[in-house]
This record gives structure tokens, sequence and C-alpha cells, in this order.
């Protein structure tokens, strides 16, 4: 028997009992002269991803990691639709307005505003503090002030978004530091860096480091005084990204939302606990005045009318159905239900955690996102990036380890982000997994310098 050696014979071969790529190498720097069957395709990229991380054991990400086949469907179905095509796909234009009109509302806004779809919450807070920014320019024109110099203040625990529009939109940030043990702002943090140039203060809800949310009242509380005392008036702006889905459902009677005077607008990504895939993301405002004129075009694209206002242009529909979707297929109940769960299993994951006598636990009893962010406590002869790396490594576990942003950047913690996915076996199984990494790193003195370097040490979004 003879062994086919020519190009064509081994590509029949191939094609009659494998894959041609099992041996030769995959195209990977030069544009291919030519190209392979869609069977091949698939498959090339199908292996590819095989070795990539378990989405399900990914507690490092907000972002959605799983949807109902349902909602699946209406996804795949909608790939080719361009949403920013209003003239042809007006009820997808629709249902976007639908979906600002519902979080207005969950967001308690006192009558009817606007908004936008974004592709995720950091176009929504550009788009917001771009907002802030025209705002106070015309604000300082009409009192016969200068323009020159507007900053924005901010906290240490926020996403690097705000350090971004500062930077590209020539704005000084004004960044309050953390410390150790407090890990959020509040008010008497805000109160000096505030004045007349200031276009606004952002306020987290839910941070990616702890899980918890800035003073939101006490900062509110301190710009009506500066308003009422100075005649500062200064907008709040609430980063809402993850927590903008948990507040109304676990804490409803917890304000920080247009229920409070000095917020005007709130970014949201339906992509985190909107439950839904990425990219996705919403900016509402309180009134449509608060939206800078300014900053909407009025485009006649394909033979209508239509007023944008987004960084993006084209863009898929399917997230803005997807969204659509879930608000109609859970509700306020169904939402509340998936957060109290998620709620609930955090608590026992905190609970086994405490169990073992290794860890403290960053203010579990605060109002938080449904996670759980832990610290070693005691002599170890390992630390918590040595942690992360067993976790990882010996049972595919990624619990980031991370330094927390100055002035608390000597303190090291860990989270546990607990999705919709994650039963309460699952957290079992994750407390075990994780005594029995200590106990392997008792035995050993911690992890190799090398294998601690390939962690990926940010707090994820």
């Amino acid at each position: 028997m003879t062994t086919p050696t020519k190009p064509s014979e081994l590509d029949a071969v191939a094609a009659l009992y494998g894959n041609r790529f099992i041996t030769q190498e995959v195209p990977s720097r030069e544009f291919p002269d030519t190209g392979m069957t869609a069977v091949d395709a698939m498959r090339l990229v199908a292996e590819d991803l095989v070795i990539e991380g378990d989405p399900a054991r990914n507690l490092a990400t907000f972002v959605t990691t799983w949807m109902e086949p349902e909602a699946q469907r209406i996804i795949a179905e909608n790939l080719h639709r361009n949403f920013i095509d209003h003239a042809e796909y007006p009820r997808t234009a629709e249902i976007e307005q639908r979906c600002i009109r519902m979080l207005a509302d969950l967001f308690h806004a006192p009558g009817p505003t606007t908004g936008a779809r974004t592709q995720g919450s950091s176009e929504a807070i550009m788009l917001g503090a771009l907002s802030l920014k025209w705002n106070w320019r015309t604000r300082r024109q009409r009192e016969g002030g200068s323009v020159e110099r507007p900053n924005l203040v901010f906290g240490g625990d926020v996403h690097v978004v705000w350090e971004k529009f500062c930077r590209y939109f020539d704005v000084e940030p004004r960044i309050v530091p953390l410390q150790p043990g407090k890990y959020t702002i509040g008010p008497d943090d805000v109160a000096a860096h505030v004045d007349e140039n200031t276009i606004g203060v952002a306020a987290v809800l839910g941070t990616t480091f702890t899980g918890h949310k800035d003073d939101v009242v006490g900062i509110n509380n301190l710009l009506v005084q500066l308003k009422q005392e100075r005649g500062l008036d200064v907008p709040l702006h609430i980063d809402g990204a993850s927590g903008g889905f948990v507040w109304p459902f676990l804490y409803p009677d917890s304000p920080w939302d247009f229920r409070l005077e000095q917020v005007r607008s709130i970014n949201v990504s339906g992509h985190k606990f909107g439950l839904v895939y990425p990219g996705i993301g919403w900016l509402v405002f309180r009134e449509t005045a608060d939206l800078a004129p300014d900053l909407v075009f009025e485009e006649n694209y394909l033979g209508k009318t239509d007023s944008t206002f987004t960084l993006n242009f084209s863009t898929g529909s399917s997230m803005v159905l997807a969204q659509y979707y879930n608000f109609v297929r859970f509700g306020r109940q169904g939402y509340s239900y998936i957060m109290r769960n998620m709620e609930e299993n955090a608590r026992m994951l905190g609970d086994e955690l405490e169990k073992m006598g290794r860890f403290e636990l960053i203010d579990r009893y605060e109002e938080q996102l449904p996670l759980v962010a832990f610290r070693l406590t005691g002599e170890q002869d390992f630390d918590e990036f040595d942690l992360a790396w067993q976790l990882s490594a010996e049972r595919g576990w990624m619990v980031p380890a991370y330094t927390l942003p100055p002035d608390a950047q000597d303190v090291t913690i860990m989270r546990a982000l607990v999705k919709e996915t994650m039963s309460r076996e699952h957290v079992d199984t994750l407390a075990r997994d994780i005594e029995e990494a200590c106990r392997t790193l008792d035995a050993k003195g911690g992890a190799h310098e090398s294998e601690r370097a390939k962690i990926v040490t940010g707090p994820g979004h």
C-alpha cells in the first residue's frame, strides 16, 4: 500500500478523513493566496478556540456569557441588519426607543426624556461626559466666564474610560485617590475639587474593584448645597455600567438615580447585568434638555432624516433586539429573581471563604454587586497572585488578583463574580477548589515567579 505524497492527494485524503490543518501550519502572517472549503475554515477557527478559557469559569468578567436559546435565535436572525439604517429598519429603531423609555422609567426619570444605545458603557460615558462639557461651556458663556480650563471630578475607583475622556477631549481630571480600607468616594472627598470650571462629578454604582457604590446620596446633597450657597449648578453623572441593572432589583428603595436632584445622566451596560451578549450599552438623560443640542446631528440618510447622537455609526441590530427580548421576557419580577439568586450564591461563597479562616471579605454586608471581594489574612507563604495562578492552572477557574488604585496600591485583593449560570453546586466546588489550592500552595511555598507573571492582574470588565 502506498501513502499519498502529492498535495492534491493529501487534500483529498484530508477531505475524506479529517482536517488538513492537523499537521499543516495555519495561515497567520500572509494573506492566503487561495481559499479553502467552508468546512475547513469552520474547523480551523473552531479548533483554535478549543484552547480558550471556559466562559462558565470566568469569574473575572462582568460581561454576559450565556443567553437563552430563544434570544440567541433572535440574535442570529438579525446579524445582517445595520441598526443605523432607520429608513429600512424602522421597527428596530422603535424598539431602541422602547428600551430607552423603559430604562428611564426604571431609573425614575421625572418625565419624557431621551438617550441612546451605544456599543457599551465606554461609548455611553464618552457621550455623557461630552454633553456635560458642552452644557458647562454654554452656562459659562451665558455667565460671561472663561471656558478655558474645564475639569471633571471622579474617584480612583472608576473605569479607565473616564481618564480616556479627559485626555481625548482636553478636560482636567480631578481624581480623588482611594485609601487603604476605603475603596469608594463620598462628599468629603469631592468637596475640595469642585469649582466654577467643574463640568460634572461622576459617581460609580458598583465598582469593578470591590462591587460597592460611591456615596451617591452624599455627593448629591453636597452638590445641592453648592448650588444653593454658591450658585454652582454642577451635574452628577452616574456610571451604572454594572450596577444600573442590579440596584433597581436588589435595592429598589436605595436612591441613586433620577430620584436625586443633581443626577442628570446615567450610563448602563446591557451586556453586563442587563444579561445581553457584548456590545450593547445605554445612556439615559434626566430630561431632554440635559442632552446638549449641538451634539445631535440631523442626518438625511437613505431617504429619511434622523437625529444621531453616537460616536459609532454602522452597527448590528441584534443586541438591541436581544435587550428588548430580555426586558419583555423577564420584567421586574424576572430580573429581581435572577439578581436575588446571584446575590444568594455570592453570600454562600462568602460564608464558605470565611469558614476557612484565611480570608478577609471586603465590606460584604454593604450594598454591592453579586460578587465576593476578598484578600488573604495572616502569615502565608503565598499571596493572592499565587492563589489566582493555582486556581487557573489546576482547576481552570479565572479568579483575578489585582492591586487597587492609588493611594491603596499596596492592597491586593481577589474577586469572584457570581454569574447567572453559576449554581449552588458550582459555588461549593469553587470553595473546595480554593481550599485545595491553598493547601497545595502551603506545601510548595507559592507559585514560581515565571508562573505568576502569566496572571492577568487587572480587575476585569
